[in-house]
């Protein structure tokens, strides 16, 4: 069995925990673990091989990162140099676990679910893996728990072993419609989650999809490794048609089965789906961090960054991060994605980033700016370096808080410790890396009439990025 890691997407829905630069699944929701890092401990006690991820380009050292802190430094991380949806990657996946002759069953998971009971989740994946080995194409069915407008659904047929067959797929229903569904008990939430052999999805999609398939096998027929990542062609993969894999293959195969799954089961969509699945208090609010409820009920409070107080309130969800607070009613969170396209439409860096931005070499938190100046604190990772780079627009001032820094500023050198600081000018070519055995913190005060992250030209580059 290779498991199969869905970890693109922004989970707009959340904000602004989640931002485009650190969506959901490379975040702590329901554990002191990463969703992504769930997903893939929550194998752990089955016989399996290590993933593939697929994710996009800007995530690709998230995921490596996210990964090592996990052991898990063998996987294969596929990079989509654009979203096709979920039948082009897969089919990638698919393409990549039979390059060397090999025919693996596939589990195919999306990176930012919740499934609190493991062990239930764990038989059904072994129920699954039996059908998968006699040639059928196995989807969850989720076990509902109410009339959700928010999920598709699966109609089950007649009886198969270990499951149903797949009568139909639908989409999100009606209220009324969902009602319909639950008290009808033919009809499931359709988890997003498949199995099956990696030749089987790969004949099936060339039978009803072939262009798809023609397209993925053209893409990465000259694939390129660079460090833990495999890249494709982005010009052909480009004009690959953007279809789920149920639209694509699971609505028309006649070997879809479908296995029932009661093991409280999320897609974590909403921050009302949090509220769902928290542990509540006994005036059922469910919180996070440092923060105080007077008089409150129902509600979901998130404080990450400051004390977060409500008095009152009934019903509302409440979100602060280091530089945003989002305040809604539970039952209008779903239109949050509304202001995330305000944010994005507005060239806001609030949609994209966090006040804190993490990097393959480290973070840097933005702490304060003015007109011509921004700080930042910086914290470079052992044996890690930024890149040799200058800037046209800004000088640059570090002082050293902890650890030690090795910094070359044209062709001087230094290696500076705790409460020592040096000056970069504008125009000069410089790098900045950590020699030591700890993590490198110093105070970065930039200066100058043009202060954006684009004024870098890198000269060299340890984790292959641009040049800008």
């Amino acid at each position: 069995m290779k498991p199969v890691i869905l970890a693109g997407g922004t989970g707009s829905r959340l904000w602004p925990k989640s931002r485009a630069a650190l969506p959901k699944q490379f975040l702590s929701l329901t554990s002191d673990k990463t969703m992504i890092q769930e997903t893939v401990t929550r194998l752990n006690g089955l016989s399996h091989d290590a993933p593939i991820i697929i994710c996009n380009e800007a995530h690709r050292f998230l995921v490596a990162e996210q990964m090592r802190q996990i052991n898990i430094e063998d996987s294969d991380i596929i990079l989509e140099p654009v979203g096709r949806n979920t039948a082009p990657a897969i089919a990638l996946a698919a393409l990549n676990a039979t390059e060397n002759g090999e025919d693996p069953v596939l589990l195919v998971l999306a990176a930012d679910h919740l499934i609190k009971d493991s062990k239930t989740f764990q038989a059904k994946i072994k129920d699954a893996e039996k059908l998968a080995l006699e040639g059928k194409l196995v989807t969850f069915g989720i076990v509902p728990t109410e009339a959700h407008t928010g999920y598709g659904y699966i109609k089950s047929g007649d009886s198969v072993n270990l499951g149903f067959k797949v009568r139909q797929f639908v989409e999100k229903p009606d209220l009324p419609t969902a009602k319909q569904y639950i008290d009808s008990g033919e009809y499931f939430w359709n988890s997003g989650m498949f199995m099956f052999k990696a030749s089987t999805y790969l004949t099936e999609l060339k039978k009803y999809n072939p262009e798809i398939l023609a397209i993925c096998k053209k893409a990465t027929s000259e694939t390129q490794r660079d460090l833990d990542f495999i890249r494709i062609q982005e010009d052909i993969f480009k004009t690959c048609p953007d279809d789920s894999i149920d639209y694509a293959v699971m609505e028309k195969t006649e070997s879809a089965v479908m296995v029932t799954l009661d093991a409280g089961w999320s897609d974590v969509g909403s921050w009302s789906s949090l509220w769902e699945t928290g542990e509540k208090d006994e005036n059922g609010n469910v919180v996070v961090g440092d923060t105080l409820l007077e008089n409150t009920k129902n509600s979901y409070v998130n404080s990450e960054h400051r004390f977060v107080s409500v008095i009152g309130l009934e019903n509302v969800v409440v979100v602060e991060t280091k530089d945003a607070v989002m305040v809604a009613n539970k039952n209008d969170s779903q239109h949050i994605k509304n202001v995330v396209n305000h944010l994005k439409s507005n060239k806001r860096p609030e949609f994209e980033f966090h006040r804190e931005v993490f990097r393959p070499w480290g973070s840097y938190d933005s702490i304060d700016n003015g007109g011509r100046f921004k700080v930042k604190r910086i914290t470079v990772k052992p044996g890690e370096k930024l890149s040799v780079q200058m800037h046209h627009h800004r000088a640059e001032h570090w002082v050293v808080v902890s650890g030690t820094a090795n910094v070359t500023v044209d062709d001087n050198v230094n290696l500076l410790t705790e409460n020592q600081s040096v000056y970069i000018p504008i125009g000069a070519v410089h790098s900045l890396e950590n020699p030591g055995k700890i993590p490198l913190e110093l105070i970065e005060v930039q200066s100058g009439a043009y202060l954006d992250e684009d004024d870098i030209v890198r000269f060299s580059d340890r984790y292959g990025r641009s040049p800008k």
